[in-house]
């Protein structure tokens, strides 16, 4: 879709040119068999006039012939045209899907800004199926096309003014269903708005259904779905309403259109300016017409709803990234510091409650960071994880600074695990990585997970690492559930680890061994607990207290307790 930020048309555009040859297959194939249809009613007419009306046996086997064949060809041409329509429709919706994932999964993020993630599923699958629906509609738009057109000449040659009507009139109705076709695509975006934002807050409610139960929320979690769902519910209603007066319509229209052929038809025949045969044809082609202009109806609904969902996959794909690229002219300076010692230094750093950080984390020590306040740590791990930049200041990786690096080249470096990390859909050791089951890293394994404590989950569980943990590790504890994300992120031996309170629910015996076992896997190595537990922050080499935005006071965990107040206050109330 090239590299500036796709529109709706630019969507629909790359869905149909990425299908092009399957596309143009299932087109030639879908007018095969529209060309068959027209052919019926003709041979009949030519069968009337040539063998019933000459009580010819010979003729009428021949032509009856002559009809099998053709109905053999129409029933394969569709058969085949249909499924490569199917295959083009869902290989389009593939590839989207397939995009909008890379650009949600973009180490420089904004994708889920301002959208839940279930919104952001939502666009992903109904959306994308959409879009790639329209290739569907325009084999069926295009093929249905030829079968009028057919049709047209086939009346012409029957009857000049038969032909007329058909030519004539077929341009002026699919013209009104492009009109009315307008209100269902506004609404149908409108639909798949609110639906998605339904299906956000569902996964929010289900993620959080235990807290919710521990702060006997559930009544007002509830309501609040409840709404959700009844504006969702309104506005499908509204697009469904849309598409039954949409198709309704247009129905009617081309009811009329088709008798006002038929009447035609039925003059001419009692004037004598037709044969039998011929009026035969005339009445099977305009019979024959129904389906194709109930194609267009339906095309039209399908060209509106994928018009709507392509300009919400635009947007996801054009959103602007929360850190933007290394610019072209300065790759040269985007390489990793080598060799890589896992010095950071923020110099006056300035976002949200961050009021102007100095602060330097030394290079192979672990540093325990303490806040007065909740987001001063979310700010500080956002700007080490470069999931966004500060407002003003800066920071370095061993004198290079992070704005000068690829965001993923950086988070090869520098992995800021989140206490509330997601575990996947899988087993324990698909969760852990691949360090826990292949190559060298066998080696660390039983240490890495007698460090985390991670070890005696898995000597609970029915088939050890092998067991599923279900989808975001709802089958384990929470307790058990930060140990496993622990053990994971210090497999993974980063140069720099920042951990954020990855103990808060497990018992204080398991706590105080889980910070010996993470002093002793990160030792030598850069690490940083951002974290107000007594028991992590007193294996740190050094302590940093956060208050107010800035850093308030320095130094080990223990004079820290004895001589300032605040830290007192954080760490131990």
């Amino acid at each position: 879709m090239g590299t500036g930020k796709p529109s709706g048309r630019d969507v629909l555009a790359h869905a149909v040119r990425r299908q092009g040859r399957r596309l143009t297959l299932a087109v030639l194939l879908g007018a095969g068999h529209q060309l068959g249809e027209v052919a019926v009613p003709v041979l009949i007419g030519v069968v009337v006039d040539r063998a019933l009306a000459r009580s010819d046996g010979r003729l009428l086997v021949l032509w009856l012939g002559v009809l099998a064949v053709v109905y053999v060809a129409l029933s394969w041409s569709f058969r085949l045209g249909a499924r490569a329509g199917e295959r083009a429709a869902e290989e389009a919706a593939h590839d989207l899907r397939v995009a909008l994932v890379r650009r949600v999964l973009d180490a420089r993020g904004g994708a889920e800004t301002g959208r839940l993630p279930g919104e952001l599923v939502n666009v992903a699958t109904e959306d994308a199926k959409r879009v790639g629906a329209v290739n569907m509609a325009l084999m069926s738009g295009i093929s249905a096309f030829v079968g009028v057109a057919a049709g047209a000449v086939a009346l012409l040659f029957v009857s000049v003014p038969l032909g007329l009507i058909v030519l004539l009139g077929t341009p002026a109705l699919l013209w009104a269903g492009h009109l009315l076709g307008k209100p269902l695509e506004r609404r149908s975006e409108a639909e798949q708005e609110r639906a998605a934002h339904a299906s956000g807050v569902a996964a929010d409610l289900v993620a959080g259904l235990r807290v919710l139960k521990g702060l006997g929320a559930q009544r007002a979690a509830v309501e609040r779905y409840r709404r959700t769902s009844r504006d969702s519910l309104d506005a499908t209603l509204r697009a469904a309403r849309a598409e039954s007066w949409q198709t309704g319509l247009v129905l009617a229209l081309t009811g009329v259109f088709i008798a006002l052929i038929a009447l035609a038809g039925g003059r001419l025949a009692l004037s004598g300016a037709v044969t039998l045969g011929q009026l035969v044809s005339a009445v099977g082609l305009a019979l024959f017409l129904l389906g194709p202009l109930e194609v267009f109806a339906w095309v039209n609904a399908e060209l509106a709803q994928g018009r709507a969902s392509a300009t919400r996959v635009a947007a996801v794909l054009a959103a602007e990234p929360a850190v933007p690229a290394v610019p072209a002219a300065s790759s040269g300076d985007a390489a990793l510091p080598s060799p890589l010692h896992g010095g950071l230094r923020l110099r006056d750093v300035r976002l949200g409650s961050l009021a102007g950080v100095d602060l330097d984390l030394r290079p192979g020590e672990l540093t325990g960071i303490a806040v007065t306040g909740p987001a001063d740590a979310q700010a500080l791990l956002r700007c080490l994880a470069r999931e966004t930049d500060p407002e003003a200041g800066g920071i370095e990786l061993d004198g290079v600074p992070l704005t000068a690096l690829d965001p993923a080249l950086l988070r090869t470096a520098v992995l800021v695990a989140a206490h509330d990390a997601a575990l996947f859909e899988g087993t324990l050791a698909e969760n852990l990585g691949s360090w826990a089951t292949t190559g060298p890293s066998l080696a660390r394994h039983d240490h890495v997970l007698t460090a985390s404590r991670a070890d005696e989950v898995v000597r609970t569980l029915p088939h050890g690492s092998a067991t599923p943990v279900g989808e975001g590790g709802r089958s384990l504890s929470g307790g058990q559930r930060q140990r496993v994300l622990l053990a994971r992120a210090l497999g993974a031996a980063p140069d720099v680890l920042v951990l954020h309170d990855p103990t808060t629910a497990v018992d204080a015996v398991t706590e105080a061994r889980i910070a010996q076992g993470v002093r002793e896997v990160r030792g030598g190595r850069t690490t940083v607990l951002v974290t107000n537990s007594p028991a992590l922050l007193s294996v740190t080499d050094r302590v940093v207290l956060l208050d107010g935005g800035r850093v308030e006071a320095e130094g080990t965990h223990a004079d820290l307790v004895r001589t300032h107040a605040a830290y007192r206050t954080a760490v131990l109330a």
